[in-house]
């Protein structure tokens, strides 16, 4: 009978610690998961707040070139029309450099998810 009470000890043992290492990795990834999710949520604040603010600062800032190079040109029409075809520029190159873009935001996150 001291083997198979030796053998019934053994497999108890081995149920508790795999019972032990289920609970510690169900906390681990719920942990995981909440840093994950704060870091995520505080990341999209952040762009949020700066974006918003750039956004105000670009808008007051166009307005006061417009209204400079009306003063210069002597025609709204003109600055108004130089403005939009800077806009348009940047916009050609923001599209001409997306993919280097993707490749820097997919590098930057990959290094905060799974590090």
């Amino acid at each position: 009978m001291g083997i198979i009470d030796s053998l019934n000890e053994t497999s108890n043992k081995a149920i508790d610690v795999g019972e032990v290492y289920y609970k510690k990795t169900q906390e681990y990834y719920r942990l995981k998961v909440f840093q994950q999710l704060t870091m995520t949520t505080g990341m999209l604040l952040k762009m949020a707040v700066i974006g918003g603010l750039a956004f105000l600062a670009l808008i007051f800032i166009t307005v006061a070139g417009v209204v400079f190079l009306a003063n210069v040109l002597e025609s709204m029409v003109g600055a108004c029309l130089i403005a939009g075809a800077l806009f348009v520029v940047l916009l050609v190159l923001a599209y001409i450099f997306r993919g280097q873009i993707d490749n820097m935001l997919v590098r930057k996150l990959s290094d905060k998810f799974f590090n």
